[in-house]
């Protein structure tokens, strides 16, 4: 199966982009408005046609998340609140947690 086509300013194949850049900015997040991975919101904005909506709760057993390690695909709950990947045990940014809000429907 073929990895996930990343969208946006990347810089490296790890999906570190124009806007984060550390060793730590290494996952991409899928938008609930064209389904295309990007590894910000401001890749999203800068390079998209269309306005950007977070991922639905309705789709919350669908991957969200993409692993710029491994390349895993995760859900939502697989990746909230978590300090790296559960497969590559590769670490997180634990900033983009301040984030969330701009990739994830949140719950009402």
């Amino acid at each position: 199966m073929a990895e996930p086509k990343v969208y946006g300013l990347l810089v490296d194949e790890q999906t570190r982009c124009a806007h984060y850049a550390t060793a730590l900015d290494i996952v991409a997040l899928r938008f609930g408005c064209c389904e295309r991975y990007y590894p910000c919101y401001q890749c999203h904005d800068a390079t998209a046609d269309h306005p950007r909506q977070p991922w639905p709760n309705t789709r919350a057993q669908e991957p969200a998340v993409l692993c710029g390690v491994c390349k895993s695909e995760l859900l939502i709950a697989q990746y909230m609140h978590k300090d790296r990947c559960p497969l590559c045990h590769a670490a997180f940014n634990p900033g983009c947690s301040a984030h969330y809000d701009l990739y994830f429907e949140q719950p009402r």
